[in-house]
């Protein structure tokens, strides 16, 4: 085989009218009509996913100090306090802007405007973010029973630090739970950015609008897929690769109605395995019952049974 080098090809006039015959058939595309609703151009200011990523850090900080966002040096309880005091301001602007910018999106979008201010927007963003800063106590406790059950059910992990540092589950959840309680004070979009951030980080999709109890584990974590109206009771443990869906709509019916039970219910201390896919609005696994791997259910389970995984062929 030749090791000869061989030079570049020049680019001549072609790849250039190439350039140019692309941008023209884009802004033609941009340009019309019937598919404006896919691009929003020269108008009011969106939800940034940068700050929405930013302020789901600034939420873990004040959740987990030191184990998230910048190092807490040690200082007396006033020096602490003024520390904290500035990580809360932040936080609060952060979300209150990006709050705003979503209500306002779908305010023009309802009333088919494109204005660049809304003071109605701003007052219900106010509202929106001031309700959720004072749940975050509340949310810090909820989550610390997360991680107690993960702690509790998995004989790997060596330490609370090794699953604040380590475990993709336990991201997963605290995500879903900052933005659960953000999704249940009014705000739009938003929520949906900050579990499609952690989706994306750990492979763990979580609606926000799903309803989850305390001490939850989600273990290893990847592929799990937990729906809109899901309810999930309390202890409850899953392991990779769990889908909790929805049965597919025939594409001649019409769309289900917003707040229609489409996903299944997890009672109290139910273990669900690897792989197992439980689907529809109807189905109920009963307290303390036992899903094994690869398992295929659309019909309720009775509470404490065992149901018998199948072989992965």
């Amino acid at each position: 085989m030749s090791t000869e080098r061989r030079p570049l090809p020049i680019i001549g006039e072609a790849p250039r009218l190439q350039v140019d015959t692309v941008t023209d058939q884009l802004l033609e595309a941009y340009l019309d009509p019937s598919a404006k609703e896919m691009q929003h151009i020269g108008s009011y200011a969106l939800p940034s996913e940068s700050e929405v990523e930013r302020a789901v850090e600034l939420c873990r900080a004040l959740l987990f100090p030191g184990y998230a966002g910048p190092d807490v040096t040690h200082a007396e309880r006033p020096e602490l306090r003024a520390v904290l005091r500035d990580r809360v301001v932040e936080l609060r602007a952060t979300l209150h802007r990006q709050v705003y910018r979503a209500s306002h999106h779908k305010r023009q979008q309802l009333l088919g405007l494109s204005e660049l201010e809304c003071v109605e927007c701003n007052a219900k963003a106010d509202g929106i973010t001031d309700r959720f800063m004072a749940r975050l106590p509340e949310l810090r406790a909820r989550v610390r029973l997360d991680i107690h059950a993960a702690f509790t059910a998995d004989p790997a992990a060596t330490g609370i630090d090794e699953i604040l540092f380590c475990y993709p589950g336990t991201y997963a959840i605290t995500v879903y739970r900052i933005a659960h309680a953000l999704l249940g004070e009014g705000a739009v979009v938003v929520p949906r950015m900050m579990t499609e951030l952690a989706h994306r980080r750990t492979g763990i999709d979580l609606h926000p609008g799903a309803t989850i109890g305390p001490a939850f584990f989600i273990d290893h974590g990847t592929g799990v897929v937990i729906g809109e109206t899901a309810l999930i009771g309390e202890r409850v443990r899953i392991y990779q690769g769990v889908t909790l869906g929805a049965l597919s709509v025939p594409q001649s019916e019409a769309r289900p109605l917003p707040g229609l039970r489409r996903h299944p219910t997890l009672e109290d201390d139910v273990v669900i395995y690897a792989n197992a896919t439980i689907l529809g609005g109807d189905t109920v696994i009963g307290r303390g019952a036992v899903v094994g791997g690869n398992a295929f259910i659309t019909q309720s389970v009775p509470p404490g049974t065992k149901v018998s995984g199948r072989p992965n062929r």
